[in-house]
C-alpha cells in the first residue's frame, strides 16, 4: 500500500519524508526550539529566505501530525489533478504569497494599535500547513460542486476559528495562505464561469457550520494553554472553565471574602463534572447546529435566543468597561466589544435565513420532549433537595431545607458562572459530592440527548387517505415488479402537484428510502420534486431498487447509481419446461407427483386455521433455525400475506400437510394484472425437498394459463450478473458485503437457485444525489431491512459472518 501511495503521489511522499526527517534531526517534533525557530522561522524582520525554510518545520508535534494528515488526504488528489510540478508550484506560491499577506496584516494591525496584532510583532512561525491549506483551497476548483462547497466551508471555517480564538502568528499565516490558494485557483485553475445555485440544504449547512464554529472556537481557546485571538475572551462565555488555583489564591490573599468562598467552591468540583458543565454552552450550540442542519424550527429559535443572550451579556461587560475610571477604558471596551461581533453576526444570519428553518416537530413529539424534560428536572430537584436534607451533615456549613431549595438553581449552572451568584455551602462527603456536582451534569446530559433525538428522529405522520391514493395509482399505472410493495404498511407517500405520480418512501435516520420506481408517468418530475421535498424536511433522498429507466432519469439530473440487486423475470408467452436446461425443474415436478404432493392456490386471509397454523409454524421454524430476525423493507413476511390481491400457492400432500409456501404479488398495467412477483418463500425443513422448484414451476404454468405476460422471481439483494463491466469502488464494496453476508442470508445462493428457471436478468439500482451520504445511506438500508435487530442477534450475525463462515447448501427459503 505504501508503495502504491508513493507511485501515485511521489511529491507528497518525498516531502513528508524530508519534513519528518528534518524534525527528528533537529528535535523540533517534541516541541519548539527557540534558537532554531529564530533562524528558520518567518516573522517581521526575518531574512527573505526564511519564507522557504519555514516550510520545512512545524512548531510542535500537533503541527507535524495535523500537517501530515492534511497532505496525505489532499496531496495525492492534487498530484493526480495537476501533476507533481504544478502541485509544487501551487504549494510554494500559496506559501509565499500567504506568508507575506499575513505579515502585511500584522503590520497594518500594529499601525492601527490593535493589541492582538501588536502582540505578534516579535513572533516567528513555521509550518508547511500555510501552503498546504492554500493547496487544498486551490484544489477545490477542480472538485465537483458539492465537494467544492464542503471542502471550502470546512477548511475556511477551521483556519478562521484557529485565527480568531488561538490567534498566534502561524494561525494568521495559515489563514492568509488559504486566501492565497483561493486567489491562485481563481486566476490559474478556474475553467469557466462559476455557477452558484445554493439550495435550501446548502444554506442550512452553512448556518449550522457557523453556529458549530462559534461553539468549537471557545473550546479550542479553553484547551489552549495560551489563547491569544481577538475572540478568545468569548471562550469565557461559551466554555466557562474553572478558575485556576493560583488565581483563587490571589483573590483570597486580596481579602475578597465572598468571591474567595465562591471560587473555592468552584474549584472543589471534580474534573469530569467540571469539564462537562464547563462545556455545556458549547455542547448545547453543537446540538442546535445539528438541528439547524436538518431545518428544525425549534433549533432556530433556540439558537437565536442563545446568541441574543450572549450578545446582551457581552454588551453588559462593554458598558461596565466604558465606565471604568482609568485611561484604558476605551481599549477595554474595544477588547470586550470585538467578541460581541461573533454572536451578533450569527444572530443577523439567523434572522436573514429564517425561512430555511420551517420543519416543525409534531405536537406529540413536543409533548413527549417537555414531559420528559419536566419529569427529569422535577425528579433531580427532589433528589437534591430531599436527599441533601437527609445528608445535610455532609454540607458545610449545614444548610436547612429552605437554603437547599434556594441553592437548587445553581446546580444547573456551569462552575465558571457560579461567580455571578452567592454560594453558601460546599460538599464534604461522598454522597453530598454526588448530589452537589452531578445533579446538573445528569440533567443537562438528558436535555442534550433529548434535543439531539428531536433533531435526528424523523416524524412522518401516517395517512390512510394517501395510502389509498397510492394503491389506486399502482392499479392504474403499474410499474416495476416491485410496484405492489409500495402499498405495504410502513411507507409514506409523496405526490406530484397534479397527483398523477407518487413516490413511496420511508425515513430511516434522515434518509428517505424509496421503494422501487415512482408510480406514474412523470418520473423525472417526481424525482426532482421529491428531492426538493426531502431537502425542505432535512432528509437525503435515496431511490432504492429502481429500474434502468429511472436510473437514466436520475443520472441526467447529476445523481449517481449503483446496482444493488438483479431482478429475474420469466417470460410466460412461450414457456415450456423442455430441454436439458429444465431438467431440475422437471425432476421436481415428477417427484411431487409420485409423492402425492399437489399445488393449491389460496388466500391467506381466508385459508382454514389448519393451513395458516402450519404456515406460521414453518416460518417460525425458519426464524428459530437462523437465530436472526426476518428481513423486511422489500422482503415480505407473514403480515404481507394478507394484502389485497396477494395469492399464496401451497405444496400439500394427501394428509393436508403443508410442505412449502410461496406468495405472489400482482403487477398491474392499465388497471389489469399482467404479471406476478414472487415474495414470500418457505419450505418445511423435513418436508418434500423439491417443494420450492415445484411451487414456482406450478405457479408459472397457472399464470401462463390465465394469460399473464411474465413472472418475476424478484430481486436477489447484493447479487448480480457479471456483464463484463469494471465495477466502481462503491460497487466493489457492495459485492464484498454480499460475500460477507452469504453465510447468513445466502443472497448469492438464492441468485444461483433462480438461474434454474432460465430468467431474463434486469438490474436494479440504488440512486443517490450525494456520494458523501453513502455511509448514512448504508446505515439506513441496513436498519430498513433489519429494523428489530437486537444486541444478541447482532452478535450472532457477526459470529456467523466472521467467526464461522460456511458454505450454504440446499434450496434457499427466502426471496426478495
Amino acid at each position: 500500500m505504501i508503495g502504491r501511495l508513493f507511485r501515485g503521489a511521489p511529491l507528497t511522499c518525498t516531502f513528508l519524508i524530508v519534513y519528518w526527517t528534518a524534525g527528528a534531526l533537529t528535535g523540533t517534533i517534541g516541541g519548539p526550539d527557540p534558537v532554531l525557530s529564530a533562524k528558520v522561522g518567518l516573522g517581521i524582520g526575518s531574512p527573505v529566505w526564511t519564507v522557504f525554510t519555514s516550510a520545512l518545520w512545524s512548531m510542535d508535534l500537533v503541527g507535524y501530525v495535523a500537517t501530515t494528515v492534511l497532505l496525505l488526504v489532499f496531496g495525492p488528489q492534487a498530484e493526480h489533478a495537476f501533476g507533481a510540478a504544478r502541485t509544487a508550484a501551487i504549494f510554494l506560491s500559496s506559501h509565499v504569497i500567504g506568508s507575506y499577506l499575513g505579515l502585511g496584516l500584522v503590520l497594518l494591525g500594529h499601525d492601527a494599535h490593535w493589541s492582538w496584532l501588536e502582540s505578534l510583532m516579535d513572533e516567528v512561525a513555521a509550518g508547511p500547513s500555510i501552503g498546504g491549506v492554500g493547496l487544498v483551497l486551490a484544489l477545490t476548483f477542480r472538485m465537483p460542486p458539492a465537494w467544492r462547497r464542503r471542502v471550502r466551508l470546512m477548511t475556511i471555517l477551521s483556519v478562521l476559528v484557529l485565527t480568531l480564538y488561538s490567534g498566534w502568528l502561524e494561525d494568521v499565516l495559515r489563514l492568509s495562505g488559504g486566501v492565497a490558494g483561493l486567489l491562485v485557483g481563481a486566476v490559474v485553475l478556474r475553467t469557466g464561469p462559476a455557477r452558484r445555485t445554493r439550495s435550501f440544504q446548502d444554506t442550512r449547512v452553512l448556518v449550522a457550520l457557523l453556529l458549530a464554529a462559534s461553539a468549537l472556537g471557545p473550546v479550542v481557546a479553553m484547551m489552549s494553554p495560551y489563547p491569544n485571538g481577538p475572540l478568545s475572551w468569548f471562550a469565557d462565555v461559551v466554555a466557562v472553565a474553572q478558575p485556576s488555583p493560583e488565581y483563587v489564591g490571589e483573590v483570597c490573599d486580596a481579602g475578597l471574602v465572598e468571591l474567595c468562598r465562591t471560587m473555592a467552591i468552584q474549584l472543589s468540583y471534580g474534573r469530569f463534572p467540571a469539564l462537562v458543565m464547563s462545556l455545556l454552552p458549547a455542547l448545547l450550540l453543537l446540538v442546535l447546529a445539528e438541528g439547524l442542519r436538518r431545518g428544525r424550527q425549534f433549533a432556530w429559535w433556540s439558537a437565536l435566543v442563545c446568541n441574543v443572550a450572549y450578545t446582551a451579556f457581552i454588551g453588559w461587560y462593554v458598558v461596565e468597561a466604558v465606565q471604568l475610571p482609568d485611561a484604558g477604558a476605551a481599549e477595554a471596551a474595544f477588547s470586550f466589544g470585538v467578541p460581541m461581533l461573533a454572536p451578533l453576526a450569527i444572530t443577523v444570519v439567523l434572522v436573514v435565513t429564517r425561512g430555511h428553518f420551517a420543519v416543525r416537530l409534531p405536537r406529540r413529539a413536543v409533548r413527549r420532549f417537555w414531559r420528559f424534560t419536566a419529569g427529569s428536572v422535577a425528579s433531580l430537584s427532589a433528589l437534591y433537595v430531599f436527599g441533601g436534607y437527609l445528608i445535610r451533615d455532609q454540607l458545610l456549613p449545614e444548610p436547612g431545607f429552605a437554603q437547599l431549595l434556594a441553592d437548587l438553581p445553581t446546580r444547573f449552572l456551569p462552575p465558571g458562572y457560579l461567580g455571578l451568584v452567592p454560594l453558601h455551602f460546599a460538599a464534604d462527603g461522598f454522597a453530598a459530592t454526588l448530589l452537589f456536582e452531578y445533579t446538573g451534569v445528569v440533567f443537562w446530559l438528558i436535555v442534550l440527548a433529548g434535543l439531539l433525538m428531536a433533531s435526528w428522529r424523523s416524524w412522518p405522520s401516517p395517512c390512510e387517505e394517501e395510502a389509498k391514493r397510492a394503491r389506486e395509482l399502482v392499479r392504474r399505472h403499474g410499474g416495476s415488479s416491485l410496484s405492489y410493495m409500495t402499498t405495504w404498511r410502513g411507507n409514506q407517500y409523496w405526490f406530484t402537484p397534479d397527483g398523477g405520480t407518487a413516490v413511496a418512501y420511508r425515513v430511516v435516520a434522515t434518509i428517505a428510502l424509496t421503494v422501487g420506481d415512482p408510480i406514474g408517468p412523470a418520473r423525472a418530475d417526481a424525482v426532482r420534486g421529491f428531492a426538493e421535498f426531502c431537502a425542505r424536511n432535512g432528509w437525503t433522498p435515496c431511490l432504492y431498487s429502481v429500474g434502468t429507466e429511472t436510473k437514466e432519469v436520475v443520472e441526467s439530473l447529476g445523481w449517481s447509481a449503483v446496482q444493488v440487486a438483479e431482478d429475474t423475470v420469466i417470460e410466460l408467452g412461450e414457456l415450456s419446461f423442455t430441454g436439458k436446461k429444465w431438467q431440475d425443474v422437471r425432476t421436481a415436478l415428477n417427484k411431487a407427483e409420485k409423492a402425492g404432493v399437489t399445488a393449491e392456490w389460496c388466500s391467506y386471509a381466508d385459508a382454514p386455521f389448519a393451513i395458516t397454523d402450519q404456515i406460521r409454524s414453518i416460518s417460525a421454524e425458519w426464524v428459530a433455525d437462523k437465530g436472526l430476525p426476518e428481513m423486511g423493507f422489500t422482503l415480505g413476511g407473514l403480515d404481507e400475506l394478507t394484502g389485497d390481491g396477494v395469492r399464496c400457492l401451497l405444496a400439500v400432500d394427501g394428509d393436508r400437510t403443508v410442505h412449502g409456501i410461496t406468495s405472489w404479488l400482482p403487477v398491474y398495467a392499465d388497471g389489469e394484472v399482467v404479471g406476478w412477483t414472487l415474495d414470500f418463500m418457505r419450505r418445511r425443513t423435513h418436508g418434500f425437498r423439491g417443494s420450492t422448484e415445484f411451487l414456482i414451476a406450478s405457479a408459472a404454468r397457472g399464470f401462463q394459463a390465465e394469460g399473464a405476460r411474465f413472472l418475476s422471481l424478484s430481486g436477489a439483494p447484493l447479487a448480480r450478473l457479471d456483464r463484463g463491466e469494471r465495477p466502481r469502488a462503491v460497487q466493489r464494496v457492495l459485492d464484498l458485503t454480499g460475500q460477507v453476508l452469504e453465510p447468513v442470508y445466502g443472497f448469492r445462493s438464492l441468485f444461483a437457485f433462480k438461474a434454474k428457471f432460465q430468467p431474463v436478468y434486469r438490474p436494479m439500482f440504488m440512486a443517490y444525489p450525494d456520494s458523501a451520504a453513502l455511509p448514512r445511506i448504508a446505515n439506513a438500508v441496513g436498519r430498513a431491512y433489519l429494523p428489530h435487530l437486537n444486541a444478541r442477534q447482532g452478535l450472532r450475525l457477526a459470529t456467523k459472518m466472521i467467526i464461522r463462515p460456511r458454505a450454504r447448501t440446499g434450496t434457499p427459503e427466502k426471496t426478495g
